[in-house]
Formats: structure tokens, sequence, C-alpha cells
């Protein structure tokens, strides 16, 4: 049995991750900034396997009570899922630095407020995964999604240096692209469904290596370049 810490557990990949993850007999930490009925009513099902905390990744203080109401259990995967779509429109006649701000702070500053509470539970062979997207990629061919595009290549160049710090200790980091999902964010006409990105999602963190710690990758276990 794995301890898994999932930020941003309430919908989407993240509610799937911890319906996987419970249904293999893993014990599952659902972080969330506020709970869903589904995830309520999944930790009722679980026997115990699944525990709601509250954890917004925006706030410091949230984290680190959110991360002690966890308990002292060493974590075997910690995921970073939650994020936002940030400012939309014609940003080059008027940005909305608000949202900026909101963005970098969720899906920069998130993940690594969430790593800090965390890392002394981590042991060497821990994965620290946070979720990033295609749109970080120098190789993504089209325009707008400032916002979102540059905090998720921030992430990624964050977590490499991470992983850097971190390898020594035989802490695992990376970053996935979980694909074009059918969620709130992705819309129904995305490619894929949670279940299959989930499914994938939980076998690349199973395989993944020291060797390839501070790697990008897609949810099906191919590198992305960026």
């Amino acid at each position: 049995m794995a301890n898994i810490a999932i930020a941003g557990a309430a919908r989407g990949i993240g509610l799937e991750l911890v319906k996987q993850y419970s249904e293999a007999g893993d014990r599952v930490f659902a972080l969330v900034r506020k709970p869903s009925d589904a995830l309520d009513a999944l930790a009722a099902a679980s026997d115990g396997k699944v525990t709601v905390h509250i954890l917004d990744v925006a706030d410091d203080a949230s984290v680190k009570a959110g991360a002690a109401d966890t308990g002292s259990e060493q974590i075997d995967v910690l995921y970073n899922v939650a994020g936002v779509t940030g400012p939309v429109g014609d940003e080059l006649v008027s940005a909305d630095w608000d949202g900026w701000d909101e963005a970098f702070n969720i899906m920069v500053k998130g993940p690594l407020r969430v790593l800090q509470a965390f890392l002394p539970r981590l042991h060497s062979g821990s994965k620290v995964i946070s979720f990033s997207s295609q749109l970080a990629a120098s190789t993504w061919p089209y325009g707008g999604y400032y916002a979102y595009g540059a905090a998720k290549a921030a992430l990624n160049r964050m977590m490499r240096s991470v992983a850097i710090d971190l390898k020594d200790r035989g802490i695992v980091v990376g970053t996935i692209h979980p694909g074009w999902v059918q969620t709130d964010m992705g819309g129904p006409d995305a490619e894929i469904t949670t279940e299959e990105s989930a499914s994938g999602i939980r076998k690349l963190a199973a395989n993944w290596s020291i060797e390839n710690t501070g790697d990008f990758f897609k949810w099906n276990g191919e590198p992305h370049a960026w």
C-alpha cells in the first residue's frame, strides 16, 4: 500500500486519481480548497482509505495547515493537480493583471508551497508530479492563453531546478501533460476521458525513475518536447 497525496482532488483528473488509487488499495490524502459531493461520497465509501483535507494552494497558511492535518506518514507520490485557465481574450490590447497574478500564484507558487509542506515526509523513491500542459512547450504552434502558457512553462523550469536539488536524496520530480481531457476545463469534445488520463498517469508515476527526474512527459508515457 502506498501513501498518495493529491492537491486538487475535488473534481476532474484529480478526483479520478483518488478513485483509481483507492480502488487499488492505496491510502489517499485528498487535498482540496473546497470539497465536492463526488469526493465526499468516494471518501465515505472508501473504508478509510480516502480522507479529505482542506488545502488552498494559493494560501501559504492553508497549505501548511492542510499538510499538517494529514498526519506524519511518509508520502510515496505527491501530485500537484490544481490549476486555473487564467485570463483569455485579446491581451495584446489589455491584460488582466490580477488574473495573471492568480494564475502564477496557483500554478507556480502553489506547487512549490505544497512541495515545501510535504518535503519532510518524502523519502528516497518518492515521486513529486505536477500537472503542466502542452501549452508550456515552445513547440506549441498556437497563440493565446498567455498567462496559462507562461505559468506552466515557469512550472516546468522551476521543477527542473527542484529535481536537480533533490536528486541526491533520491526524490523523483517531474511534470506531465495530462492530455486534452474531458473535464470542466478541457470541455466535452476533448480527446480522452479522465479515466484514460488518470490510468496513464498512474502507470507513468509508477515507472518514473531517478534517471528521468526533472523531465516533462505526456500522460501516455511519451517524452514531451519543450
